[in-house]
């Protein structure tokens, strides 16, 4: 697939967790840009019926993402500890922490699964891919994009032979995407020195909320802006209420690792703020340690135990139906870039 055929340059980011539906990929891409299914912690019976779901709602492509497992050690006292902490809260709620057995999220399953759906766009999160998989997924006639946070990232995806990447910039809510949880560049410098670094159809991800900012990141050098906060609001996403509730209030943003172990930006409240100095870098052990918590609090109505994933744009979400918002978007890039080209005589 070439990204430059999407009749908007809009992408819906793939979130796992719940917010990303068929309805809502399948609504982004009829509407002329590209949805995404998140395949992050489904089974992969859960992931082929997404995808038919999806087909069954458009014959316009949508794509999938998968997280790539990390071969980063833990430190198993730290994760220990960390649950310990945990516990008075959890026995609040009337639970226990969760196990942390760690794991690879079903990997090889789920990349079977898109190659045998022939999946047309597959990108990838936490990594880069072994060129086994990437072959299997090109044979398979797949676009592969993969999520770069730095230039060295961009480099090693180059020379691997990547369709595309995905840069993402400080500024994005949820997890850092890249090969480890750091890279604390902003999108715009880390645009161009990514551009200089691959050469490559760039999408750009990180605080775009409106289409003057996917102007800004075309006029970079992007062939499309990657947008996932700005859909959460959207009666197709699958966003939790409580997390409805509170996009729909300006408030600061964070990174943190106290929900998963792995850095991600999200609405500051009590959890992110208490447990964000003691949460050891251990990814998915402490996203299986929080998880009976947040079930609980989700029942419980509790919205400061809970990781409310926000960009840094996000006060500029508005609850209205994904295909319209693409609409709008593309309608207001393409003003954005007239306006701009006009001032200086273009």
């Amino acid at each position: 697939m070439d990204l430059t055929d999407l009749r908007h340059p809009v992408v819906c980011a793939p979130m796992a967790g719940g917010p990303s539906t068929p309805a809502l990929a399948a609504a982004v891409s009829e509407a002329g840009g590209l949805g995404f299914l998140a395949g992050g912690y489904l089974t992969a019976e859960a992931l082929r019926e997404q995808i038919h779901d999806a087909r069954s709602r458009t014959r316009r492509p949508v794509g999938a993402n998968l997280f790539v497992p990390g071969p980063e050690p833990v430190d198993e006292r730290a994760v220990a500890a960390y649950a310990d902490l945990l516990r008075p809260e959890a026995d609040r709620l009337g639970v226990a922490p969760g196990t942390p057995t760690g794991g690879d999220d079903l990997w090889a399953e789920k990349l079977a699964v898109l190659v045998e759906e022939r999946v047309p766009v597959v990108s990838f999160a936490f990594g880069l891919p072994d060129p086994a998989v990437l072959r299997s997924l090109h044979e398979a006639g797949a676009t592969v994009l993969v999520t770069v946070t730095s230039p060295a990232e961009a480099g090693q995806a180059a020379a691997a032979g990547l369709d595309g990447l995905v840069v993402q910039g400080v500024e994005a809510g949820a997890h850092r995407g890249g090969f480890t949880d750091g890279g604390d560049y902003g999108l715009l410098p880390l645009l161009r020195l990514v551009a200089r670094e691959a050469d490559l159809p760039l999408v750009a991800a990180g605080g775009i909320g409106d289409g003057a900012g996917i102007a800004a990141v075309l006029a970079a050098g992007a062939v499309a802006a990657q947008l996932g906060t700005a859909f959460l609001r959207c009666p197709e996403a699958g966003t939790h209420p409580l997390h409805r509730q509170a996009l729909a209030h300006p408030a600061e943003t964070a990174l943190t690792r106290a929900f998963t172990g792995r850095r991600a930006r999200g609405i500051v409240n009590r959890f992110l703020a208490d447990y964000s100095p003691a949460a050891p870098a251990a990814y998915p052990h402490v996203h299986q340690i929080t998880a009976p918590l947040r079930a609980a609090a989700r029942s419980a109505g509790d919205p400061d135990l809970l990781n409310l994933w926000a960009g840094q744009a996000y006060p500029l979400g508005e609850p209205i139906p994904a295909g319209d918002l693409v609409e709008r978007l593309g309608a207001e890039a393409r003003r954005a870039l007239r306006l701009a080209a006009a001032r200086f005589g273009g």
